[in-house]
């Protein structure tokens, strides 16, 4: 499989996380020059925020939890050189989850589906892990 085709969904996760950094930059920014909160009100906390300024800015910091694992997990495949076609379209899932996740989280917020988002992703990089092991495994093994 090429570095390019495992690298891919990658750059489309680094990129989900810069747009909604840059979202909440501009959220939280338009929100103090409106007036809406004021710079002595979120210096202590983040719950003066506005329920919108937060929801883009609890789906940014999604994007540093479970993600953290497929990040190493593709690094860990190139090294051993254990990703292969099964890998990449396990990983465009996954990060499909994570598009969708970051969708709901940003929008209707409807938790059911949000959870059912994060629940895919989650199994689909557990499974991803799992085959990732047993190759890994098998490969020392010499099976």
């Amino acid at each position: 499989m090429s570095v390019t085709a495992v690298i891919l969904p990658v750059l489309v996760q680094v990129g989900l996380t810069f747009v909604l950094l840059f979202w909440l930059g501009g959220s939280r920014f338009g929100t103090l020059r409106a007036g809406e909160v004021k710079v002595k009100d979120i210096a202590l906390g983040e719950r003066n925020w506005p329920k919108r300024v937060l929801q883009v800015q609890n789906a940014y910091h999604n994007q540093f939890e479970v993600p953290v694992l497929f990040y190493v997990l593709v690094v860990l495949a190139l090294i051993t050189r254990k990703a292969d076609m099964l890998f990449v379209v396990m990983s465009w899932m996954f990060v499909a989850s994570r598009l969708v996740h970051a969708a709901i989280h940003t929008t209707s917020n409807k938790i059911t589906w949000r959870f059912q988002a994060f629940l895919v992703g989650v199994l689909i990089l557990a499974a991803m892990w799992v085959i990732f092991a047993i190759r890994l495994l098998a490969a020392e093994a010499g099976v």
